[in-house]
């Protein structure tokens, strides 16, 4: 299956994004779209490359820029969280990029407007939880080790069913974040859904990651079954 990847330049709350369209281009029609919101980093080949998987199941992926044009970092930065520091600090403009790029998503040709999820890493967990919370249209999303600290604002309603695959021995998100999280969408109205990963931290997504002394390290296992179910939860989204 030829995968194309397809850069798309875009204005937004406050500057020019660098997105990336990840699809099928054989097929035909419109099909669900997805957006990917990335870890702390910004948008990176690790990322390109998941939405590859996820498009081989017959999705557009959006892998969405919430940083701006040029906005990137690397774990060698001493100061690698900068971007993500500042819409952690504004979650209103988070709200705002993350609903922007949302409506980017349904813009696509190739995308069902009626029919669009989500899906984020880490602080791109944190993405798809405020989308979900802040009343969007969209089917669903799936957070991966993400960060489930509620905004400083009411919640709308949760139309969104949501998937939360977590690392139980996750230091980012400890077991009384997650059941806060439980709490917080059940109040909410929301379906939802949490896997957790025994023996696992944050990050078992990130191939890249290996630093077990503080909670942080890639599980091929967890990494294998958290996408077996977000394949099957986008399944029964979409059919």
């Amino acid at each position: 299956m030829p995968i194309t990847r397809r850069v798309t330049i875009h204005e937004g709350p406050g500057g020019t994004f660098e997105s990336l369209a990840v699809f099928d281009n054989t097929a035909s029609g419109p099909r669900p779209g997805i957006l990917l919101f990335p870890n702390v980093l910004g948008t990176k080949e690790a990322d390109f490359a998941y939405a590859e998987k996820v498009a081989t199941l017959g999705y557009i992926v959006l892998v969405t820029d919430l940083y701006g044009q040029g906005k990137r970092t690397a774990r060698t930065d001493p100061d690698m969280g900068r971007y993500m520091a500042e819409l952690n600090a504004d979650r209103a403009l988070l709200r705002d990029r993350v609903t922007a790029a949302h409506a980017l998503l349904k813009s696509l040709d190739e995308v069902d407007e009626a029919r669009t999820a989500a899906i984020g890493f880490c602080f791109g967990g944190k993405c798809v939880l405020d989308l979900a919370r802040s009343g969007a249209d969209m089917a669903g999303g799936v957070s991966f080790h993400g960060v489930y600290d509620a905004p400083p604002f009411p919640n709308a309603a949760i139309t969104a069913r949501l998937l939360i695959c977590h690392g139980w021995e996750d230091p980012i998100a400890p077991p009384q974040a997650t059941v806060a999280l439980a709490d917080e969408l059940t109040q909410s109205g929301c379906d939802w859904q949490i896997h957790a990963y025994g023996h696992t931290g944050h990050a078992f997504t990130d191939q890249a990651v290996n630093m077990p002394e503080k909670g942080l390290a890639y599980s091929a296992d967890a990494d294998r079954r958290s996408f077996r179910s977000m394949r099957d939860f986008l399944g029964d989204l979409f059919g």
